[in-house]
C-alpha cells in the first residue's frame, strides 16, 4: 500500500482477537463508512501470535490484514511486547519487576515485566524477529509500533537486575566514585560510597523518612533511559529485517504526564506519537491544546501521529465524566491544529469484556445506531475535507512566546522534602499557557533544551533546575534583547540538585534583579498560619512566596504585598521587571494561578514592551495557525475557550465549521461551546 503523504490519517487501535471473525467484515464496513484510513494492530496480542514458545501463529493475523488492505485500510503494526503472556512468566517469573519494598509485581494486568530483564529481553526479541521477518514484505502495513506506552505501569523496577544495571550506569555517568558521592552529597547522613556495587535503588527506607534527592533524580535519568534502551533494542531488530519502514512508540505527553523524558526520547523515533486523554472541566480544551504544543515542540516542528486519545470516558479515574456534545469532533481538530497528521482513538469497537470495558470507543456498546459513531462519521469527512485542501505538509506557526517545560526540574521538585508539598514543576507551565490564552495569546511549548532562544519571549516557569550552561543560555537570551519572565522556584539548583548559592534565583538573579533569602509557603495545615497573600494589583498568591529583600538599581517594581505587619511580607516585591542588557527580565515571586497571571500580565507585558495584540484573537477564543514554508497554504483554527457564544471574522473561506454558523457570505462567524471553525486564506 503506498504511503500517501496528502492523506491525514485516520482510525484508533484495532483488536480482532477480542471479536469472533465473522464481526470483522462489519468492522470493515463501519471503518470505510467512518472514513478510517489507518489502524494499530496486535498491540496486546503476543499470547494470540506466540501461544505457546517458539510456536507462531500468524493465520488469523494475516487473515485481518490482508482484509484491512484490500479496503484500503492501513496497518501500523505492534510488536505485541508490551504485555508477555502467561506461559512466559510462568516459565520465568524473574522476569516480573519488584517494588520499593521488595513485592513482586504478579501477571493480571499488563507491563508486568522488568526492563532490564535479558531473559525478557532474549523473548521479547524474538518475537519482533518473528514477526519482522513475516511482514517484511506486506505492502499494506506502512509502520511499526513498538511496543506500547513504555512505563506506563513499570517505570520503576527496584529488582536486583535493576541494581546492577542502575550500578553500571552510574559508572558511565560519572566515571569515579569520588564524583558520584559529589554529585549526591552523599557526605550528609554518612551515606559515602566506596564502590559503585555499593549503590542500591531507592527501595524502602522506612515511613518517614527521606531519600538522597541526588540518587533519587538519577534513578529517575536511569529509569526512563533503561526503557529506551529496550525500545532501542527492539527497534533495531525491526529496521535491520524491514529498512525504510518507519518506526514509532507511542509517548503519553500530557500536563501532568511527566514520567519519561519524552524529550530525549524524541531522538529515536522516525516520527514521533503521543497518546492524550482529557482532563474534565474548565481546564479540558487549555490542557489539550498546552499538551499539544509540547508534543509539537518535542517534535521540532515536524508531523506528529496522536496514536490514541477517547471519543468520551475513560475508564481508569474514579469518576469517568463523558464529553460534552461537540468535544468528540473539537478535541480531534485541536491536536490537528498543534501539528498533527494522524488522528486516532483507543479503540475502534468497544470491549465486551476485560478492565477497559466501559472505555468509549469509536463504535460504542450502543453500535453505529450513536451520537458517538455519528461524529466519528461527521470527524472523518472533516478529515478528508482539510486533506483535500492541503493541510498535510503544513506546519504548526511560530508563535512569539515560548513556555518552557523540563522534565528533570518536575523530577526534582517531586522530591518529599522541599519547601511546600503543594508546588510542583508542571503547574506553572500549564498555568502560563492559559493565563497567555487569556489575553489571546497562543504560546508555543518548547522543552529546555530546544533553541527557545529564537522566540522573542520566553516564559521560565519554576524551572528548578538549571545547570551553569542553561544560566549561561538565560544571560545571554536576555542581554542581547530578548523578554524573559521568570517564576518563583526557578533557577534553585543545579543538574545534581545542589542548590545555587547567595540567594534565589541563585544562577540567575543578577538577570532579573532581585534577591531572595527565603521561602514563604502558605498552606491551611495549622490554625493562624499565613495562607494567601494579596498583592497592590488585586491579585492573591498562594502556597508559595519569595521574601524579596533587595532589588537592583535598574529593577522596577510593578506589584508588592499587601499583608498583616506580624507575616512580615507587607511591602515585599511580589512582581518586577528589570533591565538586562538590551533585553528586560519580569519575575514573579509567588504563585498566583491562572486569574493572576493573566490579571498581571497585561501591566508586565507593557513594561517588557511587548504588543502582542495581533498575537491571538481573544480571551473567548484560541487561535491556531498552520501553513507550509512558502505561506501558499494557511489555515486558520479557531476553537470556543467559554461556554458563550464566540465570535470570530474569518479572513478567507471555511472549510470545517462543526457546532458554528456563518451569520452571512463572508461575514462573521458565531461558534457555539466547544464549537471550532477552520479557515483557509486566499
Amino acid at each position: 500500500m503506498k504511503d500517501d503523504k496528502t492523506r491525514i490519517w485516520y482510525g484508533g487501535d484495532y483488536n480482532p482477537d477480542q471479536w469472533p471473525e465473522e464481526v470483522w467484515a462489519d468492522d470493515i464496513r463501519l471503518m470505510t463508512r467512518a472514513g478510517v484510513n489507518m489502524v494499530s494492530v496486535g498491540i496486546f496480542s503476543w499470547a494470540r501470535i506466540e501461544p505457546s514458545e517458539g510456536v507462531f501463529d500468524f493465520g488469523w493475523l494475516d487473515r485481518v490484514i490482508d482484509m484491512l488492505g484490500s479496503a484500503g485500510i492501513a496497518v501500523d503494526l505492534a510488536t505485541a511486547t508490551a504485555s508477555p503472556p502467561m506461559w512466559l512468566t510462568q516459565a520465568h517469573p524473574e522476569v516480573l519487576w519488584k517494588d520499593y519494598r521488595g513485592d513482586t509485581c504478579w501477571p493480571g494486568a499488563r507491563q508486568h515485566w522488568r526492563p532490564t530483564s535479558r531473559v525478557f529481553l532474549r523473548y521479547a526479541l524474538d518475537l519482533c524477529r518473528a514477526m519482522a521477518e513475516h511482514y517484511k514484505d506486506n505492502d499494506y502495513i506502512v509502520s511499526w509500533h513498538v511496543n506500547n506506552e513504555y512505563g506506563c505501569h513499570n517505570r520503576f523496577d527496584y529488582s536486583d537486575d535493576a541494581m546492577y544495571a542502575f550500578q553500571r550506569w552510574c559508572e558511565r555517568r560519572y566515571s569515579t566514585i569520588g564524583a558520584l558521592n559529589d554529585a549526591w552529597g552523599t557526605s550528609f547522613w554518612s551515606q559515602g560510597l566506596n564502590d559503585f556495587s555499593q549503590i542500591i535503588p531507592p527501595r524502602f527506607i522506612g515511613d518517614g523518612n527521606f531519600i538522597n534527592p541526588g540518587l533519587l533524580l538519577d534513578f529517575k535519568r536511569f529509569s526512563s533511559d533503561a526503557l529506551k534502551e529496550f525500545y532501542k533494542a527492539e527497534r533495531d531488530v525491526l529496521a535491520e529485517i524491514t529498512p525504510g519502514r518507519p518506526l514509532t512508540t507511542n509517548f503519553m505527553v500530557s500536563a501532568s504526564g511527566t514520567g519519561l523524558d519524552y524529550d530525549d526520547w524524541a531522538d529515536e523515533v522516525d516520527f514521533v506519537s503521543n497518546d492524550h486523554y482529557f482532563t474534565p472541566g474548565s481546564g479540558h480544551l487549555d490542557e489539550l491544546a498546552y499538551s499539544s504544543s509540547l508534543v509539537d515542540g518535542i517534535s521540532r516542528k515536524q508531523p506528529w501521529f496522536l496514536m490514541e486519545h477517547s471519543t468520551g470516558a475513560v475508564n481508569w479515574r474514579p469518576i469517568n465524566y463523558r464529553k460534552q456534545p461537540g468535544q468528540l469532533v473539537r478535541d480531534s481538530l485541536a491536536h490537528l491544529a498543534m501539528g498533527a497528521d494522524a488522528i486516532c482513538y483507543f479503540q475502534w469497537r468497544q470491549s465486551r469484556a476485560g478492565a477497559e470495558k466501559f472505555h468509549t470507543s469509536m463504535v460504542p456498546h450502543a453500535g453505529e445506531n450513536s451520537q458517538d459513531f455519528r461524529d466519528v462519521c461527521e470527524l472523518g469527512a472533516d478529515l478528508q475535507r482539510l486533506s483535500d485542501e492541503g493541510l498535510t505538509g503544513t506546519r504548526l506557526v511560530k508563535s512569539r512566546v515560548a513556555v518552557v517545560f523540563d522534565w528533570q526540574s518536575e523530577w526534582a521538585s517531586e522530591h518529599t522534602a522541599t519547601p511546600t508539598q503543594q508546588v510542583r514543576h508542571w503547574t506553572e507551565p500549564l498555568d502560563w499557557f492559559t493565563a497567555l490564552a487569556d489575553n489571546g495569546i497562543t504560546p508555543d511549548v518548547v522543552p529546555l533544551r530546544e533553541h527557545w532562544e529564537s522566540y522573542e519571549a520566553v516564559v521560565l516557569p519554576s524551572v528548578y533546575l538549571l545547570s551553569a550552561q542553561d544560566s549561561r543560555r538565560v544571560r545571554d537570551y536576555v542581554s542581547g534583547g530578548g523578554r524573559l519572565f521568570v517564576t518563583y522556584y526557578t533557577g534553585i539548583s543545579d543538574e545534581n540538585d545542589h542548590v545555587w548559592l547567595g540567594g534565589y534565583p541563585g544562577s540567575i538573579s543578577d538577570v532579573v534583579g532581585v534577591r531572595s533569602e527565603e521561602f514563604a509557603p502558605m498552606g491551611s495545615d495549622f490554625d493562624g498560619v499565613m495562607d494567601h497573600l494579596r498583592l497592590t494589583n488585586g491579585t492573591v498568591a498562594h502556597d508559595l512566596a519569595d521574601w524579596i529583600t533587595s532589588v537592583s538599581e535598574t529593577t522596577r517594581i510593578l506589584a508588592a504585598y499587601e499583608a498583616d505587619p506580624w507575616t512580615g511580607m507587607n511591602g515585599v516585591p511580589a512582581i518586577t521587571v528589570n533591565d538586562f542588557g538590551r533585553g528586560r527580565a519580569a519575575y514573579v515571586g509567588c504563585r498566583l494561578g491562572r486569574e493572576g497571571l493573566a490579571a498581571s500580565l497585561p501591566s508586565m507585558l507593557d513594561a517588557m514592551g511587548l504588543d502582542m495584540s495581533a498575537q491571538g484573537a481573544s480571551a473567548d477564543v484560541l487561535h491556531v495557525e498552520r501553513c507550509d514554508e512558502s505561506d501558499q497554504r494557511h489555515f486558520d483554527f479557531y476553537f470556543n475557550r467559554g461556554h458563550g457564544i464566540a465570535t470570530v471574522q474569518p479572513l478567507g473561506d471555511v472549510v470545517v465549521a462543526s457546532l458554528a454558523r456563518m451569520r452571512a457570505p463572508g461575514g462573521p462567524v458565531s461558534i457555539d461551546p466547544n464549537g471550532v471553525v477552520v479557515v483557509k486564506r486566499p
